[in-house]
């Protein structure tokens, strides 16, 4: 298989980025057995101790006192920012851009928003792909219409090919989201201030642990596996806009065999 030389150079800074992140994903994002220990303590209570530790003007003034600042994990030479107390799965005090704002409501917004995201992107990165390999060959099989565009791209706001997808899909996608929607606010109202952001009330193999260390480590996996498929997702979105060629085969060593 042949490719221009600026085919090649995408497909080795990808392979390069792709390989970099899966092989020190946790360097990138937290230690998760320090965060562990962490966050542990503040488990069955996750808002009530961020809500304590907001109000808890005393404290701040003692350490402003003793010139005590605690530092971020994620970037050892900045202070964490004040609401990202460790308390949260995943917290490493990563806020440049002050996005979690100044108040619990605010950070739990957040929180619950890049679970969702997560989670979306998890399911994208792995469909994506997908469709772009298998999809004209079962619709052929089946004697159906393929759904990829002409250029066998996945269809999405910058490659086209969404006006192609039945109505009935997008029924079904947003009457599966309104479920989700529901079942989350009604796990707010009945857990209160022990909410967990992201709890649908979903776990149908039993596959959350039961002990509180356990429940962190896998909600901080969770959110690191999300976090790089979000980066994933882009990646896809991108190549595509700009080269106008699948990614399956704008990166074969990633989706085809080697020999």
């Amino acid at each position: 298989m042949k490719f221009s030389a600026t085919k090649a150079t995408t497909a080795t800074a990808a392979a390069v980025t792709l390989l970099a992140l899966s092989a020190s994903p946790a360097s990138a994002f937290a230690p998760l057995q320090q965060h562990s220990q962490t966050a542990a303590a503040a488990a069955k209570t996750p808002m009530l101790s961020l809500r304590a530790a907001a109000n808890d003007d005393g404290d701040d003034q003692g350490e402003q006192n003793n010139n005590v600042v605690r530092m971020s994990q994620a970037l050892p030479f900045v202070a964490a920012p004040k609401m990202l107390d460790g308390t949260l799965a995943g917290d490493v005090g990563f806020d440049p851009f002050g996005l979690a704002g100044g108040t619990v409501d605010n950070l739990m917004y957040m929180r619950e928003a890049e679970i969702k995201h997560s989670r979306l992107a998890m399911l994208a990165v792995i469909g994506w792909p997908l469709a772009e390999l298998f999809d004209k060959p079962i619709a052929d099989t089946l004697g159906l219409p393929t759904e990829l565009t002409n250029k066998g791209l996945s269809p999405s706001l910058l490659n086209g090919g969404l006006d192609k997808i039945e109505p009935a899909y997008w029924v079904a996608v947003l009457a599966l989201a309104g479920i989700v929607e529901l079942e989350s606010a009604k796990m707010q109202e009945q857990k209160k201030a022990t909410y967990v952001p992201g709890d649908c009330n979903f776990d149908p193999l039993g596959l959350f642990p039961r002990d509180k260390k356990s429940q962190i480590e896998m909600q901080t996996k969770e959110l690191k596996h999300g976090r790089i498929a979000m980066m994933a997702v882009l990646g896809y979105v991108v190549q595509e806009g700009l080269y106008r060629t699948p990614v399956v085969d704008e990166t074969p060593f990633f989706f085809h065999p080697l020999f």
